[in-house]
């Protein structure tokens, strides 16, 4: 991908992931500046719409202290019908998180939300159905034990080990990695930091 040379490309994330999934498409941020947001969810709010905010918030709080760069924000979110998992910050939180993913399917909400120098925000969302193998005690005891699951939106990382448990996808392999890299080569095309090489 070929970056326009006055441009200067924000990652608003400290995903390790989200930056080697965009060296995928060629390109490396000028800077990295985690956004500091609250991403509690509202009331009532569904999955998707959640992932679509807090990728423009995240997006709109980092392109205030940088008003003249491009700035790339994202949010991947795991949901089960209606219920959004938590990013697993304690075993407790990730064995509840593998239980209830054991032996069904279900969604991965990545959004993107790209905001140029003159402000224009441009989103796109993928959506992904997983499907999970029925997990047993000592297969879930024996990821917990792996530690890949810290931080992580629903209690796994499909690009480890868990990939073994995961029967089927349907959707963006990238998305559930945390930048689906279609749509965010796209909204890239579209803010003139890319020429689509």
């Amino acid at each position: 991908m070929a970056v326009s040379n006055n441009v200067t490309l924000v990652l608003a994330s400290a995903s390790p992931r989200r930056l080697d999934l965009l060296a995928q498409l060629g390109l490396r941020p000028d800077h990295v500046v985690p956004s500091d947001i609250d991403e509690t969810p509202g009331k009532g709010e569904l999955p998707r719409p959640y992932a679509a905010r807090l990728a423009r918030e995240k997006a709109q709080a980092v392109a205030s202290q940088h008003p003249d760069m491009t700035v790339l924000a994202a949010d991947t979110v795991v949901a089960v019908g209606r219920r959004i998992l938590p990013k697993a910050e304690t075993e407790s939180e990730a064995r509840a998180c593998l239980k209830l993913l054991s032996g069904r399917r279900h969604h991965v909400y990545t959004a993107v939300a790209v905001i140029d120098p003159q402000g224009n925000r441009r989103e796109r969302l993928s959506d992904t159905v997983v499907t999970v193998k029925r997990l047993t005690d000592s297969e879930i005891d024996a990821y917990i034990a792996s530690g890949e699951w810290k931080g992580k939106a629903g209690g796994y990382a499909i690009q480890g080990r868990f990939a073994a448990h995961v029967k089927a996808m349907s959707g963006s392999y990238s998305g559930v990695v945390g930048l689906p890299l279609y749509e965010t080569n796209a909204l890239l095309l579209a803010s003139g930091l890319s020429d689509g090489a």
